[in-house]
C-alpha cells in the first residue's frame, strides 16, 4: 500500500506597517497608523496576498506594536486596526508583540518568537516558509526562525539589515512574485 506523503504546510509571515499598510512617515522614519481612519492598505497588497493564498501559503501577520507598552496606543486600538485589515486582506491571523525592548520578551522582533509560535500552532514547515518585512528587525527574526527573508526596502532613514536577506524588493507585489518563483523552482528541484 502506497502512502501519499502530505506536502508540508507553508506560510508567508508578513510584517504589518510598511508591508501590508502604508506607514506614517516622520523625518524619514516609519510609524504605525494611530487609528482605523489612518489605515491605508499598501498598493497591490490584496492582489499579492490573494496570489500567495492561491499558491497554498498560509498568511500570518507578525508585528511589533511597542506603542502599547509605551502608552501611546491601546491594545483595543491595535485590535480595531486588525479587524479592518481582516476585512480588506486574506490573512489567516495575527501574532502581535505589545512589548518594548526593555521588556526582554521572546516575541519582539528581531527575536523569532512570533514565527516559532505560529509554526508550532499551525504545523508550519519553517524551511518551506518566507518572511516579508521592511526593517532590519524583520529580516533578523526571519533568519533566526529559519525562513527565507524578503526585505521590502522603502528607503527609510534608519539602519538596513546587518545580514543579507534572500531578496530585496520595493513592493509587496514584487515580494509575492519572488516568493512564488522561489516556491515553484523549489518544487521543480524536489
Amino acid at each position: 500500500m502506497n502512502e501519499v506523503k502530505e506536502a508540508p504546510r507553508r506560510a508567508v509571515f508578513l510584517d504589518r506597517d510598511g508591508v501590508l499598510n502604508l506607514p506614517v512617515l516622520r523625518d524619514g522614519k516609519p510609524f504605525p497608523p494611530a487609528s482605523r481612519a489612518q489605515l491605508e492598505i499598501s498598493p497591490g497588497a490584496p492582489e499579492a496576498l490573494a496570489a500567495l493564498r492561491e499558491a497554498g501559503f498560509l498568511l500570518y501577520v507578525v508585528t511589533n506594536q511597542p506603542d502599547v507598552a509605551r502608552g501611546v496606543q491601546t491594545q483595543a486600538g491595535v485590535e480595531e486596526i486588525h479587524r479592518a485589515m481582516r476585512e480588506m486582506l486574506p490573512v489567516d491571523g495575527f501574532y502581535i508583540c505589545y512589548h518594548d525592548d526593555r521588556d526582554h520578551c521572546a516575541c519582539r522582533k528581531p527575536k523569532p518568537g512570533m514565527l516559532l509560535a505560529a509554526a508550532a500552532e499551525h504545523g508550519i514547515s519553517l524551511d518551506e516558509s518566507f518572511l516579508v518585512g521592511d526593517r532590519w528587525r524583520d529580516v533578523e527574526a526571519g533568519q533566526r526562525a529559519g525562513v527565507r527573508t524578503v526585505w521590502l526596502d522603502s528607503g527609510y532613514q534608519e539602519r538596513a539589515p546587518a545580514t543579507t536577506p534572500d531578496a530585496r524588493v520595493t513592493s509587496i507585489g514584487e515580494a509575492a512574485a519572488w516568493i512564488l518563483r522561489e516556491a515553484h523552482n523549489r518544487r521543480l528541484r524536489q
